[in-house]
Parts: structure tokens; C-alpha cells; sequence
């Protein structure tokens, strides 16, 4: 269980890089870019594939993802898994603990920090499971926490770990195993060595395929916010279009955070990409301040307090109960309201699993499984339900006391946060602070995007640092912006989300794998020693 052999090319143009697996992907790539383009109903056919996709695996998405944190944290609590060190017993961490946890939390949390920090809290004001079921009342105050424990839900433990497992799996081979840094490894520790090579490569291909259509969703979102961001701060006519963003306006913000994101990549993770991190969290910090001195803080801490306490108090029966529809209206809008938020996080961020994973674990060489734990779970949870009470809970309270009048529930949900800036500062504020939120978007995805590209190119290499190489930077960058552009035009937001929902189907089995031989590769170290 400690020796692996990746093909590699020796020379060419895919020296160091397994180009099998590299031209299958891009063939993949381009056929879809080819077909999104060139079918004029590409949009309505992926939407078809995805009910049927969630009809069938909806289920498994939700029990999948439950798995995934449960376990993690059962690793970390273990007394005898729990102080097992990610490396030798004299291995140091590489990076401080802010560094670590920036770099971590800035790659893994992506745009979701700003596009749903307001629209989250407000959509489940509006409705969730509870109102469906009659429990609470939409727009009341008796449904706030009731919002905050769904919202937690989609920001909580859960999808932390999912990330957690993956990079704790591939962690564990690398620093404890000496195996390479890539999906494949923890399957040829389990399986025979031809066996391993085979099934390598299209775990290695279904990890790279996962991860540009996650990071593609990601962009998408953001671009949309960015372009309602510049809006208000330029108040050029052209970036919107009936109320929604222009395919001008969000072709250039993808061509822009492609080059800023291929550029960061070249730098190598040592410079640009933990820089970014740095400054992303920074940026955090200070928009947060801000919020927390302008904006609802009484009105936060009520809704941490009682939103946390109801998500801990039912996060298993949140986790683990499946709607699928029935012959009454209340279990069709049940059905339908888990399919469009519960099933759809759950796929995005299985989406995001193989470069986050893969980025967590290559930054947590030193850690302990329970200071990984904390730091990749706990730690990032806690931070996106304070920034979700504050921000959120501001939008919420100016419109519960009639400041808002309905602009902010009213708005598109990319722009929900720059309306809650309007109605929140006075006019010369305005600018500076929707000039902060610009800023702190374009950080959050050209972290997210920089990430995304350089593990990329780690797993066509095997995990060996040789084959990331400038060109193929360049190339893969290209290659994505390409989809995400070609997939906007193609159907919107709507082809993005449905794209990601099928092709993370694949990677979620991959996950069950790599926890079945973590588990496996722990027992048998500890029956050794």
C-alpha cells in the first residue's frame, strides 16, 4: 500500500504529465463546448438530463454528503485517529495557521461568501421545509431561525466536510504512505497495481471533469454578481440588460478573472495564490467590521444564538430525510424545494471536492487529524455563520423594520447584497463599500480559480511537481473560461447549474471509495504498530 506508478510522458509537450488522461478530459471539454454551441435547444436537453438525475440520485446526494461529515468528525473525536500527525512524527506545518486556514478557506468557500450571504437568509425567510410544512409562517418573525438553520445547513459542517474527507484521504497517502499527492493514490493503495492504473485514470479524469464544471458554477455566480457590482459603481448602461446582467458584461468578467486567475497560477502557490488568500481574508475581515459597526449587530447575535442552536439540535434529521414528492401539493413543494437548494449545494460543493481536497491536503502536511479537523471543518462553519448573521441579518432586520420596503427582497439574488449597501449607508458611503465588495468578489474567484487550475495540472502529473509547467497554466486556464463562457450563452446560469449536477454524480462514488480506503489504510497502520 505504499508504492504507485503514474505514467508519465518523458518528453514532448505532456513531459512529466500522463497525457492520456490529460487529451480524454479535453476531448470531453471540447465536444461540449462544441455541442453547447452548435445545438440550438443544448439548454433544454441538459435541464431534461438534470431532473432525471436528481430524481434518481437525489437521494444518494443527500445520504452521500451526510456520510462525509459524519465521518470526519468521528476521525477527529477517536482519541487514537485523532492524534495521528499527517506526516512523520517530526513533520512541521509549512504554513502559519492564518496562512493555512486563509489559504483553505478562501479556495474552498469561493463566491458563496457574497452572493449568498444576504440572498440565502432571505429566500428561506421566504420559504423553507418549516413553511411548507405549516410549522412556521413565510415573512414572519417566527421563521428567522428557522431561515438561519437551513441556511447552515448549505454552509455548515456538511459541506466542509466533504472537502474534509477528500483531502484528509489523499493526506494520509501522501505524508504517512510517501505515495503521490493525487486522486488515484488511494485507490491503487487498495487495489492490484494494474488495476490501480486503470481505474487511476478515469478517477484521475472524472476529478478534472468535477472540477471545471464546479469552478465553472462558482464563476458564473460571481460574474453575475460582479457585473451588478460594477453597475452600481459605474452606472454603465451596457452591463445590464432587462434587469439581468448582459453576455457582454459577463463574457468580459470571465475573460478577466481567467487572466488574473492564470497569472496567480503561474506565480505558484508560495506567492501568488497564498498572497491572494491573505488579502482575500483581509478583505473579509474588513467588510465584516464595517457591517458589524453600520449594521444590525444586536439583531446578529440573536440570530447566531437561536439559528445555531435549532441547526444543532436537528442537524441529522436536516441531513438525512428525503423528499421525493407524492400525491400531495405539500410533498411535491418539499420535493422541489430540497431539489433546488438541498440536492443542488450538495452537487456543487461534490463539484468543488477534488481541487479543494486535493488543495487542503496539500497545504496540511504537519497537522494532526484533529487540528485538520478543526481547521477545515469547525473553524470554517463557525466563520460563514457569523458573516451569514451579520451581513444577512442586516438585509433581514432593515427589512423587517420597513427601511428596505421590499428593494432588497425584490432584487435579483446576485445583486440582494449591493441593495442591502444602498439602503444600509448613507450616499457617501455607498461607493467606497460596493467598491470593497468588487474587490473582495474578485479575490474570492480568482483565489478559487487559481486553485482550481494549478491542482489541475497536479493530478494530470500525477502529483508529481514536474509536470505543472507554464504551458499547461495557460492551456487549462483557456480551456476553462472557454466552458463557462460558452455554457452562459448556451443556457445561462440554468445549463451551468444543470452541467455541474450531472458530472458530479461520478466524483461523489469516488468519495465513497477514498473514505472506504482511509478507513482501510488506518486500521491496518494502527494493527501494525
Amino acid at each position: 500500500m505504499t508504492e504507485i506508478t503514474t505514467p508519465v510522458e518523458a518528453s514532448g509537450f505532456y513531459a512529466g504529465q500522463n497525457r492520456r488522461v490529460a487529451i480524454s478530459v479535453k476531448v470531453i471539454v471540447v465536444a461540449l463546448v462544441l455541442w453547447a454551441s452548435l445545438a440550438p435547444d443544448a439548454g433544454a436537453i441538459l435541464m431534461e438530463i438534470q431532473s432525471v438525475t436528481i430524481n434518481y440520485f437525489g437521494g444518494w446526494y443527500i445520504y452521500a454528503s451526510a456520510i462525509f461529515m459524519i465521518m470526519s468528525l468521528v476521525l477527529a473525536l477517536l482519541p487514537w485517529t485523532g492524534k495521528i500527525r499527517l506526516g512523520n512524527s517530526d513533520s512541521s506545518p509549512e504554513f502559519s495557521r492564518f496562512a493555512w486556514f486563509s489559504m483553505m478557506f478562501g479556495a474552498g468557500i469561493g463566491v458563496g461568501m457574497l452572493t449568498y450571504s444576504t440572498a440565502e437568509p432571505l429566500a428561506h425567510f421566504a420559504n423553507n421545509p418549516d413553511v411548507i410544512l405549516g410549522s412556521t409562517t413565510a415573512l414572519d418573525p417566527n421563521n428567522l431561525s428557522a431561515a438561519y438553520k437551513w441556511t447552515l445547513l448549505h454552509y455548515g459542517l456538511t459541506p466542509w466536510g466533504c472537502y474534509a474527507i477528500v483531502g484528509l484521504s489523499l493526506a494520509y497517502f501522501a505524508y504517512k504512505r510517501d505515495m503521490p499527492l493525487t486522486i488515484r493514490s488511494p485507490f491503487t493503495a487498495v487495489l492490484n497495481a494494474d488495476a490501480g492504473r486503470q481505474v487511476g485514470a478515469v478517477v484521475d479524469a472524472a476529478a478534472i471533469l468535477a472540477t471545471i464544471i464546479g469552478i465553472g458554477v462558482t464563476i458564473g455566480y460571481g460574474v453575475n454578481q460582479l457585473a451588478f457590482g460594477a453597475y452600481q459603481i459605474t452606472e454603465w448602461f451596457w452591463l445590464i440588460s432587462d434587469d439581468k446582467p448582459s453576455l457582454l458584461s459577463l463574457a468580459l468578467a470571465v475573460t478577466f478573472l481567467t487572466v488574473a486567475a492564470m497569472l496567480s497560477a503561474l506565480s505558484g502557490i508560495g506567492l501568488g495564490i497564498r498572497l491572494l488568500s491573505n488579502l482575500n481574508m483581509a478583505l473579509s475581515w474588513l467588510l465584516l467590521v464595517i457591517f458589524v459597526v453600520f449594521g444590525a449587530t444586536a439583531f446578529a447575535g440573536e440570530m447566531f444564538i437561536s439559528g445555531l442552536t435549532a441547526y444543532l439540535r436537528e442537524i441529522l434529521p436536516m441531513s438525512l430525510t428525503i423528499w421525493s414528492g407524492g400525491e400531495t401539493e405539500t410533498a411535491e413543494l418539499l420535493s422541489d424545494w430540497q431539489s433546488a437548494w438541498s440536492v443542488f449545494y450538495w452537487a456543487w460543493w461534490i463539484a468543488f471536492t477534488p481541487f479543494v481536497g486535493l488543495f487542503l491536503a496539500r497545504v496540511s502536511r504537519g497537522r494532526t487529524i484533529r487540528e485538520y479537523v478543526v481547521g477545515a471543518i469547525l473553524l470554517p462553519s463557525l466563520m460563514c455563520f457569523t458573516w451569514f448573521c451579520i451581513i444577512g441579518g442586516t438585509a433581514l432586520d432593515l427589512e423587517l423594520r420597513g427601511v428596505a420596503q421590499g428593494s432588497i427582497l425584490g432584487a435579483d439574488l446576485s445583486a440582494q447584497l449591493f441593495a442591502t449597501v444602498d439602503q444600509l449607508f448613507a450616499p457617501n458611503w455607498i461607493l467606497p463599500v460596493a467598491s470593497l465588495c468588487v474587490l473582495l468578489l474578485i479575490t474570492y474567484l480568482v483565489t478559487s480559480a487559481d486553485s482550481a487550475v494549478l491542482v489541475i495540472n497536479t493530478i494530470v502529473s500525477g502529483g508529481a511537481p514536474d509536470g505543472v509547467r507554464p504551458r499547461h497554466i495557460v492551456l487549462w486556464s483557456i480551456l476553462l473560461g472557454t466552458v463557462i463562457i460558452t455554457l452562459l450563452f448556451a443556457g445561462g446560469m440554468d445549463a451551468l447549474r444543470s452541467v455541474m449536477i450531472i458530472g458530479a454524480l461520478p466524483f461523489s462514488a469516488v468519495m465513497i471509495f477514498m473514505l472506504g480506503a482511509l478507513l482501510y489504510a488506518i486500521w491496518v497502520d494502527q494493527h501494525r504498530r
